[in-house]
């Protein structure tokens, strides 16, 4: 007999709501128990920032409760300005109460919101720990690149409910080199020292924590945009994101509402005075043991000089002198995305695991 029920969860008044601690510990337990670490943690402010509506996207929040204990959650984000025949689904289930049908509840509430908001495709991610060896008993996406388990319980879960499998992401980690570590500091400023070479007098390092400086805004914001074209999107049916300073500093107030701040680190072309190259790392406000590495992008028109190199081991650099109390660093690529997983391997990030990315169509096979 069932007994719990699927209810919207209204919007919290604030990060010390009980409904928000709540929602935070279960997502929370979902993430720990699937990665054995906290590195995944979301604060009551990321969590409460991240589900705000803004005008670049709105969130639907749905709980499966029994008796008034919350046992799982369906978070939806729905894009405004762009892509706005897409939405992307979290989904999780306390370990305890999984295999009685709570999970597909979940999933069939969620399905019809986004479905009464005009949606005709939705991604969603599966996590491992590690990437399966190569053989039976596991599946490859279109790309050619990465595999998972076939007999993982979240990849079981969405074959079962129509989703497919469209992409591999590698998820690495980088072990910050330390003033006790000669060796692998010497190793990042001898990579620095090579992509200088090769990059030459023409281009300069920039760095900022935000707010991005006025001057540089409208550039950082095109950057932005070619990232969002030029992220591998496989079989993804999605728009380019259009950025420009009004969106940046939007990100900006949500990053730093949420507690967490961007060390930026860019690569400029002097003669143009152009932004070049950059990347960022995103940090909390109270900086534990791991940070997270967001994105680098080279300007097509730019690259060929080593500049992704450059600026991420400036950037890695800067963090061993601001932030001595960070241990790891943590990103996520596109198994296809060679060219960005070769600088990841040469600073030394090490594979930690990955994802299967998922996008199902509602305006075809996909689950009622």
């Amino acid at each position: 007999m069932t007994t719990w029920s699927i209810d919207p969860l209204p919007v919290p008044d604030g990060p010390d709501d009980p409904g928000l601690r709540e929602l935070a510990h279960v997502t929370n337990a979902v993430d720990r128990e699937l990665w054995g670490s906290d590195d995944f943690r979301r604060t009551t402010r990321e969590l409460l920032e991240s589900l705000r509506d803004d005008p670049y996207e709105r969130h639907v929040v749905l709980g499966a409760r029994d008796g008034g204990a919350l046992l799982g959650y369906a978070l939806l984000h729905l894009p405004r300005r762009e892509n706005t025949h897409t939405g992307a689904l979290e989904l999780g289930v306390l370990p305890e109460h999984r295999r009685r049908g709570i999970g597909t509840a979940l999933h069939a509430a969620a399905l019809a919101h986004a479905r009464a908001d005009g949606r005709t495709r939705l991604t969603a991610s599966t996590d491992q720990r590690v990437e399966p060896a190569p053989g039976t008993g596991t599946l490859a996406p279109p790309t050619g690149e990465g595999l998972v388990a076939a007999d993982d319980a979240g990849v079981r879960f969405a074959r079962r409910h129509g989703w497919d499998l469209e992409q591999v992401a590698r998820y690495s980690v980088l072990d910050v080199p330390r003033d006790g570590d000669a060796a692998a500091r010497e190793h990042v400023a001898r990579l620095r020292a090579d992509a200088e070479a090769h990059a030459g007098p023409d281009y300069r390092l920039l760095a900022w924590s935000a707010p991005t400086p006025a001057d540089y805004a409208e550039q950082f914001a095109a950057l932005q945009t070619e990232m969002s074209a030029d992220d591998p999107h496989a079989g993804f049916e999605q728009d380019t994101q259009e950025w420009d300073a009004e969106r940046v500093r939007r990100g900006e107030q949500t990053w730093a509402a949420q507690g967490r701040a961007l060390l930026v680190m860019c690569a400029e072309h002097v003669p143009t005075r152009t932004l070049a190259a950059y990347t960022d790392l995103l940090v909390p406000d109270e900086p534990g043991e791991y940070v997270h590495q967001y994105d680098t992008l080279v300007a097509r028109a730019h690259r060929g000089r080593r500049l992704g190199m450059l600026v991420k081991t400036a950037n890695v650099q800067r963090l061993v002198d601001e932030l001595p109390a960070v241990r790891r660093i943590g990103t996520w690529n596109a198994e296809e995305n060679r060219w960005m997983l070769a600088i990841n391997v040469a600073l030394g990030f090490r594979p930690a695991g990955g994802s299967g990315e998922w996008q199902l169509r509602l305006d075809g096979r996909g689950d009622a």
